[in-house]
């Protein structure tokens, strides 16, 4: 059940009378579970105008961010009753940022589901966790240990700068450009007839990243952002 109710009121009361609206109904977004990884993403959040409920079980994480967020709360989410109580199901979004506790993760997504929070998002800590979350329903499901890995294994691996995946073997990468296609204008270089990749954007040495056209003359030490197959992007990155 939640703790701390009243207080979280008379918080709310005061908050609304002193504080500028910071978004409407759909920017408003709840946030379980405010271990590393939650209250980062709550306090991003805050960051972008957003207004935040972080929830926890734990008080004194609820007592640390509780003046950083616009509401805080001490309650265990795993019960329906109290996420009722402190008006989850009025979201438009909530996050389920729960660590290693895999039964708590499953409940709480399964009652913020039964409320029909329209966007949902949950932690998952490995693949089958992912896996369960998903049939369950949930929305969007992140791994964030797991991508995180992934991406820094393919930055030391490699000659990228940066590297996305996304779903469908999709990925965006920065990096160096290639010698073969420099000093040409990347219609002349034929890169995605070649290569199998399409380079969206440039940017030279002191300047900012611009749009990249047929006409764009690719220059030696122009850094690329290239899309494509994940193992396009790899290969072509591999050239530099």
């Amino acid at each position: 059940m939640v703790e701390h109710l009243p207080s979280l009121r008379h918080r709310r009361r005061e908050r609304r009378a002193e504080t500028p609206a910071r978004g409407g109904a759909d920017q408003r977004v709840a946030v379980i579970g405010l271990g590393r990884f939650g209250s980062s993403l709550a306090g991003e959040l805050m960051r972008r105008g957003w207004d935040v409920l972080g929830i926890d079980t734990d008080a004194r994480l609820v007592q640390k961010y509780s003046d950083s967020l616009t509401h805080a709360a001490v309650a265990d989410c795993t019960d329906a009753q109290a996420l009722h109580q402190l008006g989850v199901h009025e979201f438009t979004s909530a996050v389920v940022a729960i660590g290693t506790d895999i039964e708590a993760s499953i409940l709480v997504s399964s009652n913020l589901l039964e409320a029909e929070v329209p966007n949902l998002w949950a932690k998952a800590i490995s693949r089958q966790h992912g896996q369960i979350l998903e049939r369950l329903g949930v929305h969007h499901v992140v791994l964030p240990e797991h991508d995180m890995g992934e991406r820094v294994a393919h930055l030391v691996t490699g000659r990228m700068l940066d590297f996305i995946e996304f779903d469908d073997d999709y990925a965006l990468v920065k990096t160096v450009a290639p010698q073969v296609v420099t000093d040409m204008p990347l219609g002349e270089s034929q890169v995605r007839r070649r290569y199998g990749v399409t380079v969206v954007g440039i940017k030279r040495p002191g300047e900012g990243f611009t749009y990249a056209t047929a006409d764009t003359v690719v220059q030696k030490g122009d850094v690329l952002i290239v899309t494509g197959k994940t193992h396009a992007v790899e290969s072509f990155a591999e050239l530099s």
